[in-house]
């Protein structure tokens, strides 16, 4: 499953790069995008595991930029 989603108060390219390469080391996560320009995120994994990736892609995310909200 792939799906897109709006990334609210992220704050710079060099944390949306950061954030990507933290993504991409989750176990299940086939793709990742993160685009400072667009504030999207670009998420694929398997649709069984999909939710709890996007649990530990939520935590990931909050590590590296706190204030940052995925919409989900």
């Amino acid at each position: 499953m792939k799906k897109v989603f709006k990334l609210v108060d992220l704050d710079c390219a060099n944390c949306a790069a950061k954030m990507e390469r933290s993504i991409l080391k989750i176990k299940g996560v086939q793709s990742a995008s993160v685009s400072f320009m667009s504030q999207k995120l670009t998420l694929e994994a398997p649709d069984d595991q999909f939710e709890e990736i996007l649990d530990e892609v939520v935590r990931v995310c909050k590590k590296v930029e706190p204030d940052c909200i995925i919409k989900r």
